[in-house]
């Protein structure tokens, strides 16, 4: 049984590749919002209330004064909508926690510390040292980063020039890795990987991602659906 250094230990561990993934992301984010007026301290405020990197990025590209508050609900609405998901499935897995916990915890949840808890719930039990020992560096380097950002603004240049604007994909591509499990993960990253390159070029964001999450979501189902059938018709041929 694991002591709460070793869930914090853990944690650190655990998260550490992607808060470092995350910088210039947050750096890039910071600098992007300078260029439509807003402060560091604004860009501070942002990233704390709202913590969401995609939905953020999509806020400060429709930004405009007065600002088109239905888009803005919308889109980040729409770019969001998988924390119903991600929150759901990882709920049963917070018994340990208090509700407090688990309301500051879920609230500052995001793709990354949720794929690496469901990872760590498949072998060890969660808890508020484990969780919040990921959250917490990752927020706060999120944070400064952001801020960092929109404090030297166009010092930056142009991150594709350095690869930073990869980062972000090289971390999910080793969380997907991560969660592989044979063909029911392979159409599962193929038609949501599929529906959102087509949707991003036909329609463009935000409509990419809900497009992948329902095309995913829909193919995990297919897939997983006939894994038992496929499995009965295996056994009676070998039975025969």
């Amino acid at each position: 049984m694991s002591t709460m250094r070793d869930d914090i230990r853990r944690g650190l561990s655990d998260i550490w590749p992607a808060a470092v993934a995350a910088a210039p992301i947050g750096l890039l984010f910071g600098a992007v919002a300078a260029s439509k007026g807003l402060s560091p301290f604004e860009v501070f405020l942002m990233s704390i209330m709202v913590f969401a990197g995609g939905a953020q990025f999509a806020a400060i590209e429709l930004w405009a004064n007065p600002a088109p508050v239905a888009a803005l609900v919308f889109s980040t609405l729409l770019i969001n909508a998988r924390h119903v998901l991600m929150g759901a499935s990882l709920a049963p897995k917070l018994q340990g926690f208090s509700r407090g916990q688990k309301f500051l915890g879920l609230y500052y949840m995001a793709d990354e510390n949720w794929a690496l808890a469901e990872k760590r719930a498949r072998t060890h039990r969660l808890t508020p040292a484990y969780w919040f020992a990921m959250v917490i560096p990752f927020v706060s380097g999120w944070l400064i980063n952001s801020t960092l950002g929109a404090m030297i603004g166009a010092v930056l240049g142009d991150p594709k020039r350095l690869g930073a604007d990869f980062a972000f994909t090289a971390l999910f591509i080793a969380l997907v890795a991560a969660f592989w499990k044979g063909r029911v993960t392979f159409w599962t990253v193929t038609a949501a990987g599929i529906a959102s390159a087509v949707t991003y070029r036909l329609a463009g964001p935000p409509w990419h991602v809900a497009a992948g999450a329902v095309f995913g979501l829909l193919a995990a189902w297919l897939a997983a659906g006939s894994e038992p059938r496929v499995r009965n018709v295996a056994i009676e041929e070998a039975e025969a």
